[in-house]
């Protein structure tokens, strides 16, 4: 599957350089709308060791918690970093449910992960009375979350590319908890209407895609990808 999925025909979140300020942000996307923002923060230190030998050599012997790749992310399984990176980070299988597949995202041990924690570089804006919590995550290509929904938040590509895909909260999409992206991209989405589409846009590095509040998204990395998240909560 590597290199297969394609990217969205034209991308229709809005794009945002540093000329944003706060205030605006505030007025026209913080409580009503996706942005992707670029050129706000400099994560080239943070990249840098993110590699893979960088990543092994600093934490390949300790436990990493997978989830399911399904909207609940319900069943968890242990298993050493190296044995993730080396054995299980691989292209998804079409045929293969996301409640059967196994995802390294979001259940982080700050402690041991600290270290890496330190060195990025947070988005600037916050939305007033939340704080932050990272959730870093590393993917083959073909995999990704299916639709669901949570509180705000910001997502960075490190490496790789990350497609998205995102519905307001009044519309609820059309998709199986327990499918993968990846077949509700090939299977679902050729079927529905143009004014039925969601949202879209493939994350590339240094971007910075935020979401407000209760939105629907899905996500699909289109390579081997690593990615770290800030949820405002």
């Amino acid at each position: 599957l590597a290199g297969s999925v394609p990217e969205e025909e034209r991308c229709t979140v809005e794009r945002a350089d540093a000329s944003l300020t706060y205030s605006l942000f505030l007025q026209r996307f913080a409580f009503s709308r996706p942005v992707i923002l670029r050129g706000f923060t400099d994560n080239s230190a943070f990249r840098a060791l993110c590699t893979r030998e960088k990543l092994l050599a600093a934490f390949g012997a300790l436990p990493v918690r997978l989830s399911t790749a399904n909207t609940y992310s319900y069943r968890k399984v242990d298993v050493p970093f190296q044995e993730y990176v080396e054995q299980l980070l691989k292209p998804q299988d079409p045929a293969r449910l996301g409640s059967d597949t196994l995802y390294f995202f979001g259940d982080n041990n700050f402690t041991e992960w600290g270290s890496l924690f330190q060195q990025y570089v947070p988005p600037l804006f916050r939305i007033p009375g939340t704080s932050p919590a990272y959730s870093f995550g590393i993917a083959g290509s073909g995999s990704g979350v299916p639709f669901h929904w949570h509180g705000p938040g910001y997502s960075e590509v490190i490496f790789g590319r990350k497609r998205w895909f995102l519905y307001p909260p009044d519309k609820t999409p059309h998709f199986h908890p327990n499918e993968t992206t990846l077949a509700w991209l090939h299977r679902t989405y050729p079927t529905l209407p143009p004014a039925q589409r969601p949202l879209e846009c493939t994350l590339r590095p240094g971007e910075v895609l935020y979401f407000p509040d209760r939105w629907w998204h899905a996500t699909l990395n289109l390579d081997t990808s690593v990615f770290i998240s800030t949820f405002l909560g």
